[in-house]
């Protein structure tokens, strides 16, 4: 049986998403950066604890939450500026 066409996502939609993508890649990239330097011992803190992977996936989880929501807002305030 043949499905039907998807419909496209509804541009607000789109635009959301991309933002999302972005601030969760800035998240990931800088979880990255903390354990590639070892920032404050982190990185000895999350490897060295009894949950080594449920610690490190906590902390990317977090880190992409709070930067795909910021990335977000950002964009839909930003929404309401006049363009000259």
């Amino acid at each position: 049986m043949a499905r039907a066409p998807r419909k496209p996502l509804p541009p607000l939609i789109v635009f959301l998403l991309r933002h999302l993508a972005v601030g969760a890649g800035a998240g990931v990239l800088l979880g990255l950066l903390c354990l590639a330097t070892d920032l404050g011992g982190l990185r000895g803190l999350l490897f060295g604890s009894g949950g080594g992977p449920l610690a490190v996936a906590l902390f990317f989880f977090g880190l992409i939450v709070t930067f795909g929501s910021v990335a977000m807002g950002a964009a839909v305030m930003g929404l309401g500026r006049p363009r000259n």
